[in-house]
């Protein structure tokens, strides 16, 4: 059976990067996405939208609960917040700004991919592998410290861990996870001056996700394919 006749799940694809990507993969295979709002302003042809905040620790188990086990080939963890981008080191960044952002950006992470476990290893048996891409950022690797921005910076080192450390403990069930910086890209997060349109990042990103196996789990690597340094 061919791999893409299993569907392949976004997380907060209701606007920016994982709409773009949902626009991408629909005509290709089935796509299911999430947003914490359904429905969605704007609905994509061909993509099925499940209710889902990152934030809400019960919403996990609904959605595990919405899928039964049915496979699911790819899937690819991109809500996210950016909530510290004005803070100043002397007197910004609160303690639930920390807390709002890790519910997010790595705790929502980790149990998505748990609620998922059963659909990714039931695609893995039909067709010998899944995927799980972690969609993270330049910002949290360490080798690229910048400054500012601590929080989201933290949770973006946290999230690259996360999927390297799932690589090794999912690569016998035959599911590969890698973590991607998706560029500088124009969104709302990005800004208008960012280097790459949000179509040119989906591209590319797609292209990174179709190219993940089981040989070349546990990587961090950016939207054209180069690797990031951890």
């Amino acid at each position: 059976m061919n791999e893409a006749t299993s569907p392949a799940l976004i997380t907060g694809a209701n606007r920016g990067i994982g709409a773009a990507i949902a626009e991408r993969l629909a005509p290709r295979r089935p796509v299911l996405a999430t947003a914490r709002t359904i429905p969605v302003p704007s609905p994509i042809d061909g993509v099925e939208w499940l209710g889902l905040d990152a934030a809400d620790p019960g919403a996990f188990d609904r959605l595990e609960q919405h899928l039964d086990g049915r496979p699911v080939g790819l899937l690819v963890c991109n809500a996210g917040v950016f909530l510290d981008r004005h803070e100043n080191l002397a007197d910004g960044f609160p303690s639930k700004m920390w807390a709002e952002t890790f519910a997010v950006n790595v705790t929502g992470v980790f149990l998505t991919v748990q609620a998922l476990l059963p659909s990714l290893q039931a695609a893995a048996g039909l067709h010998g592998h899944a995927r799980i891409a972690v969609i993270a950022s330049q910002m949290g690797s360490s080798a690229r410290a910048g400054g500012s921005s601590y929080i989201y910076r933290a949770s973006k080192a946290a999230a690259v861990n996360l999927a390297r450390n799932l690589a090794l403990d999912l690569e016998g069930l035959g599911i590969a996870v890698a973590a991607y910086h998706p560029g500088w890209v124009r969104t709302d997060m990005g800004g208008a001056q960012a280097d790459i349109s949000v179509a040119e990042s989906a591209a590319g990103l797609v292209a990174q996700f179709e190219a993940l196996s089981p040989e070349t789990t546990g990587r961090f690597l950016t939207w054209d394919g180069r690797e990031m340094p951890f």
